[in-house]
């Protein structure tokens, strides 16, 4: 419990200082709408699902804020059964170029399967920000879920669901805010 109320208590206080150096500098949000089709990496999975909104302003020329939920599913391969979670994160973006960035994002997922608990989930990615558009690549780790009683699968209760890892191609449309 504690550290759901510090992980609060920390998101807000970045989202405060964020909000306001932005309203400061006059910068407005960007809101992106993303799906993120990806490959588990880790045995009990063939293949993950994601649908994402991002909440993002630039903080420095080079450096924007972001903050991302959404809805993230993995498909049954035999022996787990399927997976899905809400993923709450909050990262940077660092502009390599023009449109070239990289991006680092840490948070916490709700599990929806029944009995599966909280996760730490953390994913960086390498992507192309263009007007209207912005296409990725990200690593998703969020493999501290439980497997729960009555799940159906070879793996014993309450034990670490250690499959819920994948890379994912994300691909976003983008407008602005103001």
């Amino acid at each position: 419990m504690k550290v759901v109320f510090r992980s609060v208590f920390v998101f807000c206080l970045l989202l405060t200082t964020t909000l306001n150096f932005a309203q400061k500098k006059g910068k407005g949000w960007d809101m992106e709408f993303g799906i993120a089709p990806g490959i588990a990496t880790n045995g009990g999975y063939s293949f993950g699902l994601g649908t994402d909104v991002r909440l993002q302003t630039e903080i420095s020329e080079k450096l924007h804020f972001i903050l991302t939920t959404g809805l993230t599913g993995f498909v049954r391969n035999t022996p787990a059964n399927g997976m899905s979670y809400i993923p709450v994160k909050i990262g940077g973006k660092y502009f390599l170029g023009e449109n070239l960035y990289t991006s680092g994002e840490v948070g916490i997922g709700f599990g929806l399967v029944k009995g599966s608990g909280r996760a730490f989930v953390w994913a960086p990615s390498l992507g192309l920000s263009f007007e209207k558009v912005d296409i990725s690549i990200k690593y998703e780790d969020a493999a501290s879920f439980l497997f729960a009683k009555n799940a159906n699968t070879t793996y014993l209760e309450n034990t670490t669901n250690k499959f819920t890892k994948q890379f994912a191609l994300r691909v976003a449309y983008k407008f602005n805010l103001k």
